[in-house]
């Protein structure tokens, strides 16, 4: 197959430029889109560690703020909440900073003692949970629940929370007004960053049934800029503008590359069809050729019998 795209002419670098080319552009759409969600899994091993630094000799149903977060994290608050899981499922915890935890919340797998975790990421929340179009209208709030039985622990998976009977609810704080005639939505990311929009309830308040980070957003075509804000969204224009190149160019070079290939196929089939014929040909009786005019044409390499006069055989 190698002989026959070859034999097209085709110049081997080429083609491994159109490979590399296509790895390039296919490599570069996956860290775009799993990099803002990697950056967050690390923010929130972080903030575990923190929260749970705060947890000194702690009481069951006491909210503790964690006061030492490191100054590349000025403005992100962190407070921890521990739990039993039984009392929980009986009782909930109301107002757990802006989360209302209701009744007959199951926590999976079943720990003896849980903890909650409330982050707050403020002036961080686009850098760690962009939302391309949308602009917040709060900051980004996180509630995530780790299993308590060692306080020490570090880099702790997130339980699992089901709640049986009313969501979790939601209540922002301080919310941006969202221009007029614009419909303000409520976001949640959930634990693989992927987002989730569902309608405001009074204003300012959101349900979930499940653990991630949330807040409320307005699609961003709605909202007016002022000289900063319009300086950032050409930036993220401008990105947008590349990804959607690069995406495009990706296609082309994709298509190119599968319709060389068809090609290449095409003609070692044809190239295959065309040995077996002449293998055919081979193994049947050769004929020799004769010239007919400026035509050559197959000839009978024996003559027929001659004919005898009916006299030679007289006795």
């Amino acid at each position: 197959m190698v002989q026959v795209c070859l034999s097209m002419k085709v110049p081997f670098p080429s083609i491994v430029m159109l490979v590399l080319l296509l790895c390039f552009v296919s490599l570069s759409h996956v860290r775009a889109q799993s990099s803002s969600n990697s950056e967050a899994k690390a923010l929130d091993v972080v903030l575990q560690q923190y929260a749970y630094k705060s947890l000194v000799n702690p009481k069951t149903g006491t909210i503790y703020n964690a006061t030492q977060l490191p100054s590349n994290l000025s403005g992100v608050k962190v407070s921890a909440l521990r739990l039993r899981s039984g009392s929980l499922r009986r009782k909930g915890f109301h107002m757990f900073n802006e989360f209302d935890i209701p009744n007959g919340l199951i926590v999976k797998p079943y720990v003896e003692r849980l903890v909650f975790v409330y982050q707050n990421l403020g002036n961080w929340s686009n850098k760690y949970y962009p939302l391309p179009n949308y602009t917040y209208l709060t900051p980004v709030l996180g509630l995530l629940a780790y299993d308590a039985l060692n306080l020490s622990a570090t880099n702790l998976p997130e339980l699992e929370i089901n709640p049986s009977g009313d969501p979790i609810s939601v209540k922002f704080q301080d919310v941006k007004s969202p221009p007029h005639g614009s419909v303000a939505k409520c976001v949640w990311f959930d634990l693989k960053g992927d987002s989730n929009f569902s309608n405001v309830k009074g204003g300012n308040t959101c349900s979930t049934s499940q653990q991630g980070h949330f807040s409320i957003v307005v699609v961003k075509s709605s909202v007016p800029l002022g000289p900063k804000d319009r300086g950032e969204g050409e930036k993220k224009s401008n990105k947008k503008v590349w990804i959607i190149v690069g995406s495009v160019v990706g296609g082309l070079v994709l298509l190119v590359l599968f319709s060389f290939l068809a090609l290449c196929i095409n003609n070692y089939k044809q190239k295959k069809k065309m040995q077996g014929m002449e293998r055919a040909a081979d193994s049947g009786e050769t004929l020799q050729m004769a010239s007919v005019g400026d035509t050559k044409a197959p000839a009978a390499t024996v003559t027929r019998t001659q004919p005898t006069l009916e006299h030679e055989y007289a006795p």
